[in-house]
Formats: structure tokens, C-alpha cells, sequence
């Protein structure tokens, strides 16, 4: 089946044909809702004819996008369209190992760097029971960035071929080398697949075995004029080692090539972890190598005196450069968490490389702001930065800026015997980042959807530096970050249109922006050492911009003077978290950096009964969970760190069918269902700032606005007899407020609850007459009731309509009725699930909170993580995972070392 350009399966728009194998064909294609391209595989119809193979490839290739990493082609989605099955994956540039084989054998550098990246790809996989079977050059791709592994896992939905013995393989028919055959397979089997054997890791471990053998010597390990001839030699032959066909490759190659294509599996490596230590060793033992004596010749004078002079002249300008910063090889070390007190968020390292400051759980079980002097073994926690998050430091080192509570706070980092106080500098009440010049000021993103604002360190008035421009759908920019200069500014412009969403670079003040880098997420400039512009004396001054490429955090160098991008992209550190468009890791002014690597950057949602017993996992991962009316299905927000995107999902609870809801370049978030459970209410900034969408869950129309203005909205709630949708909505005076939208009628929006507080996450009872919200009147936030009038009523600045009743007494957000009415459930400050016992009739009356269990709802307690069952029994819960967790904080000490300018 030949599929030509302009062929649209689903979203996807074929571009050109890539190449074609026995599994199928390969497209270039455009996803026309990201604006992206992708590569588009179609399964031949001898896998999609037959019901279980499909069936086993669906499941398979879930467990497959499971997988992270730097190294393995991620799979993107998976789709059937007019009997068609097909895949959607990554498109990468590049050539394919067998490509450059052509060419010749690998340099033992080269070798060794892929050999390291395809076998620390296998070992993730391995250890997510993940076996590739099909491991050969022509299913690796090298990149600028290294060896990416291809079609992982497919080789597994070749069912019973698969397993078939030497006598039921077909006749061949063609040159070995004949393109697509089923030999340049073969040629990576290992003996027990030929004889077949169900095939595990090991398996994998004999073809990685041949393919390094294959990179080292430009030969393969394995040949024969026929197909029973090379069946033979894979089954008893062994191949030359490939230190006598490449004398200057390390012996200790030739061991551990050996040892992978023993015949016996158990005589093998038995895990890929115990090849790519051996690999490591060897590639770290290389700088100690002798290098070939060279053929002696008798010098002139002249060049003895040169052989002289020119060392100490070298010498001399080295130690002229060098001597403030002397050269060091990279450092890597491990900080754990506090005992008990999981990390929160991105670290954040001193400029001066001496401190790390960082937010995690506090002796109040709630999160505080922690700092750690590099030279000692402890960390302080400091008393009154509960709700600590972005972190920033002052460029002295002796202050951290942070975020909590709704406002942008300073502490001093020089800790004594007594608590340092806490500044609050000014309103922030959903903030994106801070960064603190050399000028005196701080520039900030008060708002998930405005520009940067600045203000003076010690507080003050507030000035605008950056505004959206709508012309280019731009919906927000956060994360500032200045260059090393002092003068010029980095930040993030989120948009809806990809072309224009990206890091800029210019000067506070000016409204000439520059457009840096095409990314979804953000980046910083570090200064390079002196010791770096040795050789380029003559050159301005340079960095390295730090920014995400393919899950791997990358460093380019950065001409200051010219805020331009030049020379090659190195790789710094994999599987570096995300989080908000952030990623998780800050570098000093001296060569530090510090990160945190996660595995995956969404949240598995998972049940748990009243008691906090896990009862199950759903299989889509995602964020803002809310269940259907009869509890069925549930609808959760994906975010795609790749492309900035974010869209509506939905899964059936017990048949675990997953279907998408929305497709847009823009971000959709915030579901909520309709009574009927027929549509969903989301918010999507598609236009610019957040308008409400509505759109049936059936697919069979497409989302329609429902409100449109130019302030920021986000669905709350849905009245049981759908008549009102409650929502907040942001105001400059009064910051978030909540509104209700009548969905019959003027349908003329009119405000519940509107002050100089934040009033979020309104929910109504089941009979409509009572709102339970959360309001951070009393500082932090508390959770409340309130009768609901069902009409406009007379409110302002600082006045509530009617009566109220606090349900928390210690902290809390997050409100959920039962669907009788008759219990409140909500989140606690130190993250407990709490109930409460109420009654509505004749009167509202409100029992004491009493706490169900300890959940994993990070510190972001203004983010909906949960939700309830109708009857109150099971709670679903989607934390991300990588916000909060124990692993620990790596830092690298001279991550410069090996860089060029």
C-alpha cells in the first residue's frame, strides 16, 4: 500500500515516502495541529487483518510510549483510518547506523559514544519488560545529538514469525544484501531466536553485540553466501576479533563484544546495565592510552630551537589565561533530600556555585524554602516561606527571591542562629518565574497570561517591561533570565502559533525583542570560563545557551556582544525534568550546575479507596483530572513538552479506552463536564487570553466559544440542573474572582465573589443553593460555603454577599461535594485528603474536618490533582511525578570542561 502526498490520516498530512521494511512503510508527514513534522508508519495488512496481532501491537505500543529517553525514538500516537493501522513518531534528521557504515568502520571514540547511548537506551527498556528483537544498524539513527533507536518494540507484533524455528523460515530468494530482505534481519538474531526460543533481554544484548563489532570493524560479525550459511555461522562460527582487524581499538572491546554474542544466553552479559558499565570503563580509560611511536628523524637547529621556544611561549600564554580559572575535569555530585521532606520543584544553585537552595517539606509538613552551603553535610530549612516555589537567587548570592501565597517574596540566604525575616515585595498571584539584576530590581511574571512586570528589590512601584503581541497569538511570557552582562534579558513567549513561540533576547525598557531559539521551553546563558577563550583572543566575549533538545539538556555556544547562536550543540545532561515549561535545572556564574532527572514529565492518575489503598492506575497519564456525572469516564489535560501544546483527553474508567477530545497548537486545559455527561467546558487560549470552549464528547461537532473576553477564565463547575457555569476569572484590581455564566437566555456573565483576595475553585451542592470555593483572605488558603444566589448580585471591592461558613480549620483547597450533598471533601495544607460531614437542610451545618489519608498532591495546592467518585468511596488522583520525589539533586562542578566556545 503506496500512499501519496496530501493523503491526510487524521491529523496527519503525508508529505513524502522515507522507506519501506517488512514491518511497512515509513511517511514524512505534518501533524496540521502542532505544525509539526512527524514520521508516519502504515502496518502492512497481513499484522492489521489479523484482530489479535492488532490488538497486541495497540497494547504494546502503549507500553512503548511509556518509555523516556534521550536515546529511543519516542512514539507520538497511534491511529487506524479506513482499515489503515498506523504509528506516529519522531522525526529525526540524520543517517541511519547502516548508512554510514557504508562508509567504513566508526572511529574508537565514535563507537564507544553510540555503543554507551544504544545500550543505556536497552537497559530502560529492559527494565520496563520491553524487548526490542530487531536491534541493527538500520534501526539506528545518528543525530546531532547521538544515536537515537528506532521501531522499539515492533519487532514483537510479528507474532508467530517471530517465533518460528530454522525450518519454517522462507526460502530466500534474493542477494543478501538485497534491501528489505528478511536477512539483513538474520544477520542479528541471535541463535536462540533462529532456533525458536521466546527471546528476553539477552537477546537483544547478542544483537547489540554484532552491531558494535559491526561499527568497530565496518564488517559484520556474521556472513555467508547463503541463507543456510550464515544460519550456520550465527549458530557456531565465531568472528575474528576486532583487534586484529583494527589493531588500535582497546582489547577490552574485544571482551565485551565476545561475551555478548556467546551462543549460550547464559554465558552472556546478563542485562544491558552490566555492558554499558564495561563501556564506561573503557571509554573513561582511553585519555590513558599510548599514543604510536612515531618514525624518528634528525632536526634542523632551527626547528630545535623552536621545539625550544615555542612550548614556554605557549606555556606562558596558557598560564596568563588559565591562571584565575585553572582547567578541571567535571565533577558530578549527588545532594539528597532532607530526611522525610521530598524536593518540590527546581533547584536553584548561587551564583557564586557555593549554595543550593531548593523547596521541599518543612518541619510543619508544609513546604518551606531550603538552603544548603555545598561545604556542609546539612540543610536549613527557614521559617516563614511555607508554599516556596521558583526559585532565584540575587547576583551577591546572599539573597532568594521566591514565589508563594500569591506574592514574590525575598529572604536572606546568610543564616545565624535566628530566623532570617521574609519581604514580600509585591502581588504575583499566578507567577512564572523572577530575575534579579545587578541594576536593583527584579523582573517578574506576575501572571500565567501577561507580560513581565519590574520592581525595585526593596519593593515598590511595578513597571511593565514586555506586553503580548496578538498579532502572533502570543498568550504569555515567563521565565526571565539575565545574560551574564547585567543588561540584556531572556524569556519564554508562549503562543499558540509555533513559529513564533520561543526564547527572545533584548534589553528592559527597549521594544526591540529578538528571537533566539524555536522551543516550548525555557533556556539560560552561562558565561564561559576565561580559560575557554584561549585561542580566540581576538573574539567578543561568549556563553552557552542551555536549552532542551530531544529530552537532553544542551549547551551552544552564544556570542554576548552579538546575541547570537554559533558553533556545535553539546549534550549536557539526559532525562532532565520538566515542569510548567520549565526545565529543572539552574548553572551558576562559576561553572556549577545543578538539575534534577525524572523519568516522566506527566502524572499517572491513579484510585485509591477512603482509607488511602491503592486500588488501580488508569492508562492514560495526564493532569487535571475530573470524572463524568455517573463516574465512567474521565477527561485529564495532556501537556506535549516537545510542542507547548495541551490538549483534552478522555478514558473510559473500566474499558481503558482512551480517545482524544481536542487538537489545537494552543493550550486547552481545565475539562468539566456537563450534567448529562454529553460535552465538556475547557479553557484554550487559542485566541489569546483563556476563553471558555464547548464541544460534545462524542466528537461529532467541533468545540464552539462560549465566552470570549480579555481577561483570563478557567471552568469550574456546572450546576447539576444546568442552568450556570461557575468559573474564575483574573482582574488587575481584584485578581481572581469567581463568575457564573448562565447557559440559557442573556447569558450575560455576572460575578459571585469578587475582592482583593483570590477566590478560586468554586463548586455548587448537587440542589444549586450553596458554592464551596477556596480564598486566600486569611493569608494562606482556607476552604468555604456560601449560599449561591442564582442571580446577579451587588458586589465590590472588599464586600461578600451573604452569609459564609469557613470549612477548613487548618488550611485547604480543592473542594468536592458527594453527589448526595452530603460530604465535603477537600485538600489540607499538609496535603491530607479531608472530609467533612455536612447538612443543607433546613440550615447549613458544617462537622469537624477529619483527615482520610496522606496523598501525593504536590505544594501547588491551586492546581486541580484530584477528584471524587460520585458515591465518595475513590478518589482519582494525578500528581506529577515530576514535581516532588526524593531522588537526588545532581550537581556538576566544572560542567564547562570539554566545551569549545
Amino acid at each position: 500500500m503506496t500512499l501519496q502526498p496530501s493523503t491526510r490520516l487524521g491529523p496527519y498530512e503525508i508529505i513524502s515516502s522515507i522507506g519501506a521494511g517488512g514491518m511497512g512503510e515509513v511517511y514524512r508527514a505534518k501533524d496540521t495541529r502542532l505544525d509539526r513534522i512527524v514520521a508516519v508508519k502504515i502496518l502492512p495488512e497481513h499484522l492489521s487483518s489479523n484482530p489479535q496481532l492488532r490488538e497486541r501491537f495497540e497494547r504494546e505500543a502503549r507500553a512503548i510510549s511509556s518509555l523516556s529517553h534521550p536515546h529511543i525514538c519516542s512514539l507520538y500516537d497511534v491511529g487506524q483510518q479506513n482499515g489503515i493501522d498506523y504509528l506516529v513518531m519522531e522525526h529525526l534528521e540524520g543517517e541511519t547506523l547502516a548508512g554510514r557504515l557504508k562508509k567504513g568502520p566508526l572511529p574508537t571514540d565514535q563507537v564507544l559514544k553510540y555503543a554507551i547511548q544504544i545500550t543505556d537506551a536497552l537497559d530502560t527498556a529492559h527494565k520496563h519488560a520491553v524487548v526490542h528483537r530487531d536491534l541493527k544498524p538500520g534501526n539506528i539513527m545518528l543525530t546531532k545529538t547521538g544515536a537515537k533507536l528506532l521501531d522499539f518494540g515492533l519487532a514483537k507484533v510479528r507474532g508467530a514469525a517471530a517465533a518460528t524455528g530454522i525450518t519454517a523460515l522462507p526460502t530466500q530468494t534474493t542477494p543478501l544484501t538485497g534491501e528489505g530482505t528478511i536477512l539483513g534481519t538474520l544477520q542479528y538474531m541471535a541463535p536462540e531466536q533462529l532456533e525458536g526460543a521466546e527471546a528476553d533481554a539477552r537477546t537483544d544484548i547478542f544483537a547489540l553485540g554484532a552491531v558494535i563489532y559491526e561499527m568497530a570493524t565496518g564488517r559484520k560479525a556474521f556472513g555467508g553466501k547463503s541463507h543456510a550459511s550464515l544460519i550456520s555461522a550465527i549458530m557456531s562460527a565465531e568472528p575474528p576479533a576486532i583487534s586484529t582487524l583494527q589493531p588500535l581499538a582497546p582489547t577490552a572491546l574485544d571482551h565485551v563484544v565476545r561475551t555478548c554474542l556467546e551462543k549460550e544466553p547464559d554465558a552472556r552479559w546478563q542485562t544491558a546495565h552490566d555492558v554499558v558499565l564495561e563501556l564506561r570503563w573503557i571509554a573513561g580509560s582511553q585519555g590513558d592510552a599510548a599514543a604510536p611511536p612515531a618514525r624518528a628523524t634528525r632536526p634542523s637547529w632551527k626547528w630545535m630551537v623552536a621545539a625550544a621556544v615555542l612550548p614556554a611561549l605557549a606555556v606562558g600564554i596558557t598560564w596568563y589565561f588559565t591562571a584565575s580559572e585553572p582547567v578541571r575535569p567535571a565533577m558530578k555530585v549527588s545532594i539528597l533530600a532532607p530526611e522525610n521532606a521530598p524536593y518540590e520543584g527546581i533547584p536553584a544553585i548561587s551564583p557564586d556555585g557555593r549554595r543550593l537552595a531548593f523547596a521541599a517539606l518543612g518541619p510543619s509538613r508544609q513546604t518551606v524554602l531550603w538552603v544548603r552551603s555545598l561545604d556542609s553535610l546539612t540543610s536549613v530549612p527557614i521559617p516563614g516561606t511555607e508554599g516556596a516555589l521558583d526559585l532565584f537567587w540575587s547576583p551577591d548570592s546572599r539573597f532568594v527571591g521566591f514565589f508563594a501565597q500569591g506574592k514574590m517574596k525575598k529572604v536572606s540566604a546568610e543564616l545565624g542562629p535566628s530566623p532570617p525575616p521574609v519581604q514580600t515585595l509585591v502581588d504575583a498571584p499566578d507567577p512564572r518565574g523572577g530575575a534579579w539584576s545587578h541594576s536593583g530590581f527584579i523582573v517578574f511574571a506576575r501572571n500565567i497570561e501577561d507580560g513581565l512586570y519590574r520592581v525595585p528589590v526593596s519593593g515598590g512601584e511595578v513597571t511593565r517591561v514586555t506586553t503580548l503581541d496578538r498579532n502572533r497569538h502570543e498568550n504569555s511570557h515567563r521565565w526571565p533570565h539575565f545574560l551574564p552582562d547585567g543588561r540584556h534579558l531572556l524569556y519564554l513567549a508562549r503562543s499558540s502559533m509555533p513559529e513564533h513561540q520561543g526564547i527572545y533576547v533584548g534589553t528592559p525598557g527597549s521594544e526591540d525583542w529578538k528571537l533566539l531559539l524555536r522551543t516550548p521551553l525555557n533556556a539560560v546563558v552561562a558565561r564561559a570560563p576565561r580559560r575557554a577563550l584561549l585561542g580566540n583572543l581576538f573574539s567578543a566575549s561568549r556563553g552557552y545557551l542551555l536549552f532542551m533538545l530531544e529530552q537532553t539538556l544542551v549547551a551552544q555556544s552564544f556570542e554576548l556582544d552579538r546575541l547570537k547562536l554559533t558553533g556545535e550543540i553539546y549534550p549536557i545532561a539526559e532525562a532532565v525534568g520538566t515542569d510548567s515549561n520549565r526545565v529543572m535545572f539552574s548553572v551558576s556564574e562559576e561553572s556549577s550546575l545543578a538539575y534534577r532527572t525524572v523519568t516522566s514529565d506527566q502524572a499517572q492518575p491513579r484510585w485509591f479507596d477512603r482509607a488511602g489503598k491503592l486500588l488501580g492506575t488508569n492508562t492514560m497519564t495526564g493532569a487535571c483530572p475530573r470524572l463524568s456525572p455517573d463516574g465512567r469516564q474521565v477527561a485529564l489535560y495532556r501537556l506535549d513538552q516537545q510542542s507547548g501544546a495541551g490538549d483534552i483527553w478522555l478514558e473510559d474508567v473500566s474499558r481503558r479506552v482512551v480517545t482524544r477530545l481536542t487538537s489545537h497548537p494552543g493550550y486547552d486545559w481545565m475539562p468539566i463536564w456537563s450534567p448529562d455527561g454529553n460535552s465538556i467546558v475547557f479553557a484554550s487560549n487559542r485566541e489569546g487570553p483563556m476563553d471558555l470552549y464547548q464541544k460534545p464528547v462524542s466528537g461529532s461537532e467541533p468545540e464552539r466559544q462560549i465566552l470570549k473576553s480579555d481577561r483570563r477564565k478557567i471552568p469550574d463547575d456546572w450546576s447539576h440542573d444546568g442552568r450556570f457555569l461557575v468559573f474564575e476569572q483574573a482582574d488587575p484590581k481584584t485578581n481572581w474572582d469567581l463568575w457564573a455564566l448562565p447557559m440559557d437566555g442573556d447569558r450575560k456573565p455576572f460575578p459571585i465573589l469578587q475582592s482583593e483576595s483570590n477566590e478560586i475553585q468554586g463548586a455548587l451542592s448537587p440542589d444549586g443553593k450553596w458554592l464551596t470555593y477556596s480564598s486566600d483572605e486569611a493569608g494562606g488558603y482556607q476552604v468555604y460555603v456560601q449560599p449561591f444566589a442564582g442571580r446577579s448580585v451587588t458586589v465590590g471591592t472588599g464586600q461578600r454577599f451573604g452569609a459564609r461558613w469557613r470549612i477548613s480549620t487548618d488550611g485547604g483547597a480543592q473542594p468536592r461535594w458527594r453527589s448526595d450533598g452530603k460530604e465535603l471533601f477537600y485538600v489540607g495544607a499538609d496535603r491530607k485528603i479531608m472530609s467533612v460531614a455536612v447538612k443543607t437542610v433546613p440550615a447549613f451545618e458544617a462537622g469537624m474536618p477529619s483527615p482520610l489519608f496522606a496523598s501525593t498532591i504536590s505544594q501547588d495546592l491551586t492546581n486541580p490533582q484530584y477528584d471524587v467518585a460520585p458515591d465518595g468511596k475513590r478518589f482519582l488522583i494525578s500528581a506529577p511525578s515530576n514535581v516532588r520525589g526524593s531522588a537526588p539533586v545532581t550537581v556538576v562542578l566544572n560542567w564547562t570542561a570539554g566545551l569549545k566556545p
